[in-house]
């Protein structure tokens, strides 16, 4: 898009009227936004530093021999209409509130905190308009992702982390990523927890019926896997946290999914940074890098797996999942383990 300050320097180089097209045109730069564009402009390059910056540098007077104040007046201009860094939730996406809001300024997620005061942004992995996953019985796995989401933070309110917020996002797939990053990053979140169900690539899938309708499913793999970002600027913190998770899932008698690590899985291959409790790096997820707060993906278990999928959706294995995530969370936020004195 053109400078807006080379539009009006031309305009008024050869515009008999130059004064009132300025006027019109300054009048035109400050009208609202709407919603939808805001929400698209937030999406699209909050945080970007380095498009900002290439924006800048391609929007810089290219006419060597214009007069130095017309240049100064063109910068002032383009400068004064630029838009201000947007500050407010997105509109489509929904908290449920569980508890008062703090807005104190966020400290950094540590071992040691108030639980009271400790936000914990839960996403609900994908969206009703881009469901995610299908199970083998053809349930989606975005209404895995909410029935779970909803139960761990009920657990997480009850155990006195009153500031968790639930998100439930709207919108197709990729968008809907860094709306997410942009309202946890909003609210100051402590923590960044996405919960998800799994599935394995297309070409592992085998075609069966389940009451009368096509489906598809994989046997062949299940259990949990927790992901973190090398990216994230709190990584350090998150594979703590994210150690803790799968430590929890492990007592609770639940295993890690193995194929990550398997050549088979294509572009889903990753790398497996702690072979005892399942936690996998995956650098180039949104949620996980774009995050200014310690971030973890949990997939739950496999909803395409058959037998697996029966277990995920019972209020049995539930609790044994949120329990964890409670256990871990507690854990993360206690106090400091004292260190033995050396004999």
């Amino acid at each position: 898009m053109p400078s807006p300050g080379r539009n009006i320097a031309a305009l008024r180089a050869s515009l008999p009227c130059r004064h009132i097209v300025v006027a019109a045109i300054a009048a035109w730069l400050l009208l609202p936004i709407g919603p939808s564009e805001a929400n698209w402009l937030t999406d699209v390059f909050k945080g970007k530093d380095k498009d900002k910056k290439a924006d800048a540098n391609a929007a810089a007077p290219k006419h060597a021999a214009a007069k130095h104040a017309v240049a100064k007046h063109e910068k002032e201009t383009r400068h004064a209409a630029a838009p201000k860094p947007h500050q407010a939730v997105a509109a489509h996406v929904k908290l449920a509130a569980l508890g008062p809001m703090n807005h104190s300024p966020a400290k950094g997620a540590s071992s040691a905190c108030e639980p009271t005061k400790f936000r914990i942004a839960l996403d609900v992995g994908h969206t009703a308009e881009s469901e995610g996953a299908t199970s083998s019985r053809n349930v989606t796995e975005f209404t895995f992702n909410l029935r779970l989401a909803q139960q761990i933070a009920e657990k997480l309110k009850a155990e006195g982390f009153a500031e968790t917020r639930l998100m439930v996002t709207e919108g197709k797939a990729k968008p809907s990523l860094f709306k997410r990053v942009n309202v946890a990053n909003d609210l100051n979140a402590d923590l960044f927890l996405s919960i998800h169900h799994d599935s394995v690539p297309n070409k592992l899938l085998e075609d069966w019926e389940f009451e009368g309708k096509k489906s598809h499913f994989s046997d062949r793999f299940s259990g949990y896997s927790v992901f973190v970002s090398h990216d994230n600027p709190e990584f350090k913190t998150s594979f703590a946290f994210a150690e803790l998770v799968g430590k929890e899932m492990k007592a609770k008698g639940l295993t890690y999914a193995p194929q990550y690590t398997m050549a088979i899985m294509g572009h889903y291959q990753h790398p497996l940074l702690d072979k005892e409790t399942g936690v996998y790096a995956y650098d180039e997820l949104v949620v996980l890098r774009k995050t200014r707060m310690p971030a973890v993906l949990l997939e739950a278990g496999s909803i395409v797996n058959r037998d697996e999928e029966l277990k995920m959706g019972s209020s049995e294995r539930r609790d044994q999942i949120s329990d964890a995530v409670v256990a871990a969370m507690k854990d993360f936020c206690g106090p400091p383990k004292p260190v033995a004195a050396a004999p």
